[in-house]
């Protein structure tokens, strides 16, 4: 890592989602506001996976050939500031059953800056400007990728839309072409970094999408980046009824074998018993809060934290607060360990 409080940091979170976006509108925070914390990010870099096939997202792909825009749009949403017009009229979706029914406006931006321009990565650039974005937002890949699943039933299911719908067990996963090459400048910013986040996500189709690109996770493992997993607070319905925080890392080191996280970040505030009873009758429970074996698996190769990271409200989800605290404090962590061990040499 570098003299962070000095230089500032380079984060990349990787991920996809409501979860990548939840990360992003934390981490904002700290870009270029070196005077009042010790942790501050001189560059914020996102990499979004592009294999969605459903919704606005999979019309405007079906019919334009285009990458689909919505997890980017999200992204680009998050590190902007909320309180803004702009940010509001990206998030506005076209009411009705007509052709416009169901389109979110910054995918129909995206798409139309995409055709001016001729190129998906500029108008995602250019349409970050509009919204004074505090980050820079890369898709996983240029390629027209598609996740196919094969079942533990022997079923083979294609595209992310059915695989979530799947009530069957996933037991391999790959895209579809298996040879697809990342962007360049997203692999030049995960050498460049001090800090990696990986989730909060759909696992098979927010987190392993990105790390199924050629070289992604080869890349990250060599980072000497502080590398941290973000668990989810619920399992997904048809995509990881069952899993145990322990079984989602367990996965992600079966596709990405070359990464070994520092930090393995789990929820430990329960849900409230309404809450619970509510995603129970749609098949989601809550994760970590009872998987001490996660410890006792990776406890002397990773350290696993520990914290309330709820938001308030209804849904469960992520606190884009309580996340930004433990990144920096696991951050601060890091630095003085290896500012420790640099010193007893």
């Amino acid at each position: 890592m570098q003299s962070e409080t000095e230089n500032g940091l380079k984060l990349v979170a990787i991920g996809g989602g409501t979860g990548l976006s939840t990360v992003l509108a934390g981490l904002k925070r700290l870009v270029g506001n070196s005077h009042s914390d010790s942790v501050w990010l001189e560059s914020l870099s996102a990499i979004v996976t592009v294999s969605d096939d459903g919704g606005s997202s999979g019309r405007l792909r079906d019919e334009l050939q285009m990458l689909p825009p919505g997890d980017i749009r999200n992204c680009m949403v998050a590190l902007s500031e909320d309180s803004t017009l702009l940010s509001r009229l990206f998030r506005y979706r076209f009411p009705g059953e007509g052709h416009l029914g169901g389109h979110s406006f910054g995918n129909l931006f995206l798409a139309a800056l995409t055709e001016v321009t001729g190129d998906f990565v500029e108008a995602v650039r250019l349409s970050s400007e509009v919204l004074a974005s505090k980050g820079r937002i890369y898709p996983a890949t240029l390629n027209d990728v598609r996740l196919v699943a094969e079942l533990e039933d022997g079923t083979e299911v294609r595209g992310e839309t059915r695989i979530t719908a799947s009530l069957a067990p996933i037991k391999r996963l790959r895209l579809e072409p298996e040879h697809c090459l990342p962007l360049p400048e997203a692999l030049v910013a995960v050498r460049a970094a001090d800090i990696i986040t990986v989730g909060p996500g759909s696992l098979y189709t927010s987190i392993l999408p990105n790390l199924l690109v050629e070289r992604v996770a080869e890349c990250i493992g060599a980072s000497h980046a502080v590398k941290i997993f973000i668990c989810n607070l619920m399992t997904q319905p048809g995509e990881t009824d069952g899993y145990t925080a322990r079984r989602h890392i367990e996965v992600v080191k079966r596709y990405a074998p070359e990464i070994s996280f520092d930090y393995v970040v789990a929820n430990d505030r329960p849900i409230s018993d309404e809450q619970a009873a509510c995603y129970a009758a749609e098949g989601a429970h809550q994760i970590g809060m009872t998987d001490h074996l996660l410890e006792q698996t990776y406890g002397d190769e990773t350290e696993i934290v520990r914290a309330d990271l709820l938001d308030e409200g209804e849904k469960v989800r992520h606190s884009p607060e309580k996340l930004l605290r433990v990144i920096v404090a696991c951050s601060e962590q890091a630095r003085a360990r290896r500012a420790l061990a640099s010193a007893t040499r």
